[in-house]
């Protein structure tokens, strides 16, 4: 493809119109020019000539233009082109009979008449040549053959010259304007003739282009109008959109649009699972049933699950019911990154202006491994900024299916759930730890460990599964309790996710403008902020890079963004709808989270040089191809006001290896985005035909950056004197020159001019180097040095899986099935406790709890099975459902605010009232005070509501929970994970380790 270009750039047009053929623009036609005429074609100026005896310039003038080659003084030795030839065209003196009265040809003479040389060719039509008497045309160049004719009125016997020559002038019409090319070409002894002929009786040209010459001049000019068209387009759009639409979309969505009536969130879309008996096709967890009111102990923060309906019921709802705020889950999927990067990264999202309330922290450990240089695992770090929820126990390694072949298909995850605290925030936070099986954790190096899209498809599948009532695995199940519980509502009211890697730092407004650009616009399914570079001044390889980041953004795609066909969405800083309401506000349509997307987004098994160039190195560009071929209509938009910094490679080792993946990532999602026929626009003025462009831009990047610096050096060299000449300086000119006027508009900083300065003396690295390296590197879909791990050396894909795996099958069940087999645990155990209690007066369930009579068990969702007790499946589906209780009385709900709080006073305990305590068990929940309590020094802890409950301690009490003893539930095969995980965390033995230290369910927050 580089040579093709190459050629079509430089040699296309020698070879349609060679050196000899490119006179276009010197002609002048014969007559046109005033005090002018032709003297050996080329045409003199005689305006300050003198008068000559002999020869009347005044009459000569009269005839613009004419050739007075035969007034000049020659010699048969002034054409070398005639030496050997013998014919008398070319062997005897021009000048016989003393015809010749101005003296000898030459430059000497022309200067001491005054004749100024024009540079400009004397040119003749057709027309022209007919008029004109003893006038012929060879190959293009007009002969005036009056003084051979008038030497030798008549034929010359055996020359063939001769009688070419009187051929053409005698017997060919006059109209046809006497061309003897094909004659004289014809044979060889004339052939030869016609250089001498030329150069001897030149008087001109022919002022008509070739056709070669006419279609290299086409090709040049639509080249010139296409490529200055699409970046002066680009520049204007880029504009337009920074200046107007760009403001209009990150703006509040006003109180018109709000007060609508739309389609609830608990509503399912058409083709969802409902049953028959559902008219409103809600939810099974939204069902119209009236609740059962559970007693007092047993309430929760999750009963509100249906906070903005009407028990349940209504499908339509007004806008101003869900606010400006949508639900948002704020994926942050991290590898090996280290604490000091995550931490930027939760603070970041935290202490957004959004609200707590509307936002979950949903983070993803691609499996148990370790960074490099870093002391503690991955999994260690996530967990070690979480504050758990106590309600929710040990978390236990649940099943999914995931991205993989072989025995890879299967892997496990473990949720914990609670609150990320900072700066006075609590942001409900889901934390996945992908563990892997008991057979990784054996042996492995990375076990759990399946890539970036794997923690993607966690996200994108449980909400599919919520938003379709599909079956669930049981980490969909866990994650839908816990979610639950932590936000208040139920999944299904989660309308967006804003995806954003372990290493970016968001801006304390981005999350807000992302969503007012989502609410502007229901078409929009996906949005981009602008990402900076926090590192740029840390080393030359940074630097350079702060121009591109800039350019790519600003004037790619803001161009892109006019017609809401982004391309490509960086994983990065990238905010996707999960489900859109169509126009009509009746239904909904799911977009990341459609089943077909999915699908193709989770392919396992990638065979071609294709596939895996997709799916393996470029995994965000590849879901943003999918969504646009899907959905051409809907829109892809960026949004400037919401930043973020994120930190760059500041090596060129680094760099190579990430724009590797990203070279060949861009060109095989260029292939598939080029194919999409209903992109907005049609033939040149499409997106389809924008995209095209990209994708021949970046393939020919290292032969255009060679061309450049040719041409660069050809123009310093060798000037340009025709505007032909001057298109492709004219052309790098706006290229190299828009961007820079392009910064001064948007960010009015000239600052970026000198980072412009940077990138464009680095041009070689970013079109030679980089492209060069990744295309010779097409077959690599390793990470590289981009993302090391502790003791990794280059590995394989993590699509490659080995055998196949004949393992038990990952258990798919509807919600509805998974509640009625927690319910009928949770009622098997409350028979259970009661018939041990009236056996021994108390009951330690598995959990540690030490119950007490109390109120029946009730589900929280009203159209779920809460009857039976007793069942086949109980013991089969123990294991998948989970060891905890969320709704226990014995773990209130965590703190969820600061306020001032009295400090409480220790109470001292009798001898009698001990001994009681020991033989009757004493019930150490946390007891609740009166407000009127006189209070002591003030000071301030987290806390829930005020007057509810004292909050607990960080430093005092010892947990309620039992160190000891398994989990209900939970089986014999989850204690290699304990063990496995122990090991890594440098746990002792006397407590319970999660991937970091000890998480047992009791320590207070």
């Amino acid at each position: 493809m580089c040579t093709f270009i190459g050629f079509l750039t430089v040699g296309f047009q020698k070879v349609l119109c060679p050196g000899s053929a490119q006179t276009a623009g010197k002609f002048v036609r014969v007559g046109t020019r005033p005090d002018t005429l032709g003297v050996q074609g080329w045409l003199v100026n005689v305006t300050k000539t003198p008068q000559v005896n002999g020869v009347n310039f005044g009459t000569l003038l009269e005839s613009p233009g004419q050739d007075i080659t035969t007034l000049f003084q020659r010699d048969a030795s002034s054409y070398p082109a005639c030496n050997g030839l013998s014919f008398r065209a070319a062997a005897e003196a021009p000048c016989g009979n003393n015809a010749c009265t101005l003296p000898t040809l030459n430059q000497q003479t022309l200067s001491s008449l005054n004749m100024v040389n024009t540079s400009l060719i004397v040119g003749y039509d057709w027309s022209d040549v007919a008029q004109l008497q003893n006038y012929l045309v060879l190959d293009g160049a007009v002969l005036d053959m009056n003084s051979y004719m008038a030497l030798h009125p008549t034929p010359i016997p055996s020359d063939s010259v001769d009688a070419a020559i009187r051929q053409i002038l005698t017997q060919m019409p006059g109209d046809s304007g006497r061309d003897g090319t094909r004659l004289f070409f014809f044979y060889p002894e004339t052939r030869a003739a016609v250089p001498c002929l030329i150069q001897r009786y030149y008087a001109g040209n022919i002022d008509k282009i070739t056709p070669g010459c006419f279609a290299s001049q086409l090709i040049l000019y639509a080249g010139l109008i296409v490529i200055l068209s699409l970046v002066m387009v680009r520049f204007v759009m880029s504009c337009i959109f920074s200046w107007f639409i760009s403001a209009r979309l990150a703006g509040p969505p006003d109180t018109m649009s709000l007060n609508r009536s739309a389609i609830s969130p608990a509503v399912m879309p058409e083709g969802a699972n409902m049953s028959i008996d559902n008219p409103n096709g809600t939810a099974p967890w939204a069902s119209g049933k009236k609740l059962t009111v559970p007693s007092k102990s047993m309430r929760s923060l999750a009963s509100s699950n249906s906070t903005l309906l009407n028990d349940g019921t209504a499908p339509i709802v007004s806008l101003a019911q869900i606010g400006a705020e949508l639900f948002a889950v704020c994926l942050v999927t991290c590898y090996s990154e280290g604490e000091d990067s995550l931490r930027t990264t939760l603070d970041s999202i935290s202490t957004t202006t959004y609200s707590d309330a509307r936002k979950l922290l949903f983070v993803v450990a691609d499996g148990m491994i370790t960074g490099a240089g870093e002391k503690k695992s991955t999994p260690d770090i996530c967990v070690s900024v979480l504050e758990a929820d106590p309600r929710f126990g040990n978390p236990v390694p649940m099943s999914y299916n995931a991205v993989g072949a072989g025995v890879k298909a299967e892997n496990r995850a473990m949720v914990y759930a609670g609150h990320y605290t900072v700066a006075g925030r609590r942001t409900p936070t889901i934390i996945v730890v992908k563990c892997g099986t008991e057979r990784e954790a054996a042996t492995d190096k990375k076990p759990g460990n399946r890539g970036k899209r794997d923690s993607q498809l966690i996200l994108m599948n449980f909400f599919s599964r919520v938003t379709y009532n599909d079956r669930m695995t049981p980490l969909d199940f866990d994650l839908f309790r816990k979610i639950h519980i932590l936000m208040g509502v139920t999944p299904d009211f989660f309308e967006v996710c804003l995806m954003v890697d372990a290493d970016t730092k968001v801006a304390p407004d981005s999350l807000k403008y992302l969503v007012n650009c989502m609410h502007h616009d229901q078409m929009i399914m996906g949005v981009c902020g602008e990402t900076r570079i926090a590192n740029k001044r840390q080393s030359w390889v940074t630097a350079i890079q702060v121009f591109e980041y800039f350019i790519s953004h600003h004037m790619a795609k803001a161009f892109e963004s006019v017609f809401g066909g982004v391309s490509c969405l960086p994983g990065c800083f990238s905010m996707f709808r999960l489900k859109a309401r169509k126009s009509t506000g009746e239904d909904w349509v799911p977009l990341i989270i459609k089943p077909e997307i999915v699908k193709e987004y989770s392919q396992s098994i990638v065979t071609t040089l294709h596939e895996k160039n997709l799916l393996l190195l470029g995994e965000d560009r590849f879901l943003t191809t999918i969504l646009l071929r899907t959905f051409p209509n809907r829109k892809m938009m960026f949004l400037p006001q919401a930043r973020c910094r994120t930190v760059v490679p500041d090596t060129f080792k680094i760099l190579l290896s990430q724009r590797r993946r990203w070279i060949n990532s861009t060109i095989h999602n260029l292939m598939e985005l080029v194919l999409v026929r209903n992109l907005c626009g049609t033939f040149c003025f499409s997106m389809q035909f924008v995209v095209f462009m990209d994708l021949l831009g970046t393939v020919v990047l290292p032969i255009a950056i060679t061309l450049t610096y040719s041409l660069i050096i050809n123009m310093a060299l060798d000037p340009p004197k025709t505007f032909e000449e001057a298109i492709p300086l004219v052309l790098l000119i706006a290229v190299l020159g828009l961007p820079a006027v392009l910064i001064l508009i948007t960010t009015r900083k000239v600052v970026y001019v000198f980072w412009m300065l940077i990138y464009l003396a680095a041009l070689p690295v970013w079109n030679l180097i980089l492209p060069v390296y990744a295309f010779w590197h097409f077959d690599d879909f390793s990470w590289g040095e981009t993302r090391k791990v502790e003791g990794e050396a280059k590995g394989e894909a993590h699509g490659d899986g080995g055998a196949a795996h004949s393992g038990p099958s990952i258990p798919l069940r509807r919600w509805e099935d998974w509640e009625r087999s927690r319910l009928r645990k949770l009622r098997r155990e409350e028979r259970r406790r009661r018939e041990f209690e009236r056996q021994h007066g108390s009951y330690m369930t598995a959990n540690g709890e030490l119950l007490t009579v109390r109120s029946p068990v009730h589900s929280q969702y009203g159209g779920s099975d809460t009857i039976s007790v007793t069942s086949s499946e109980d013991e089969h589906w123990a294991a998948q459902i989970g060891g905890y209780n969320e709704n226990s009385a014995s773990y209130p709900p965590p703190p969820i605010g600061l306020m001032p709080q009295a400090s409480v006073s220790g109470e001292s305990v009798s001898a009698s009232e001990l001994e009681s305590m020991l033989e009757h068990g004493y019930d150490d929940r946390p007891q609740y005070r009166g407000a009127s309590q006189t209070p002591s020094p003030q000071r301030y802890q987290l806390s829930d509501r005020p007057g509810e409950y004292t909050p607990l301690s960080r430093t005092a009490a010892s947990s309620p929970v039992s160190s000891t003893g398994p989990v209900d539930g939970l089986s014999s095969a989850a204690e290699p994970y304990r063990t496995h995980v122990k090991k890594r965390s440098g746990g002792g033995s006397g407590a319970k380790y999660g991937p970091l230290g000890p998480l047992d369910p009791g320590s207070r927050i």
